[in-house]
């Protein structure tokens, strides 16, 4: 699948702030892309902190992999208990 024809409707949401956090992630990305509508995506909020913090996603992309594999193998598993 080409990134041209993936899209993901949840990326383009607008982040409602509603934590201290989350207020201080969406007032620094906006301020440091300016977006026109003044709205900040989680688009916006995932490029950036790849871009200034990739270790937070890689650990999130990490554990994520490991637990579809885990979840595979275990219905896998099930699979062959089954027949």
């Amino acid at each position: 699948m080409s990134e041209e024809n993936y899209e993901n409707s949840i990326l383009q949401k607008v982040v409602s702030v509603d934590g201290e956090l989350k207020s201080l992630i969406v007032e620094y990305v906006g301020e440091r892309l300016n977006p026109e509508n003044n709205e900040v995506n989680l688009e916006m909020v995932i490029s950036t902190i790849a871009e200034e913090f990739p270790e937070v996603l890689l650990a999130i992309a990490e554990e994520n992999f490991l637990k579809g594999y885990e979840l595979g193998l275990n219905d896998t598993a099930a699979l062959r208990m089954g027949s």
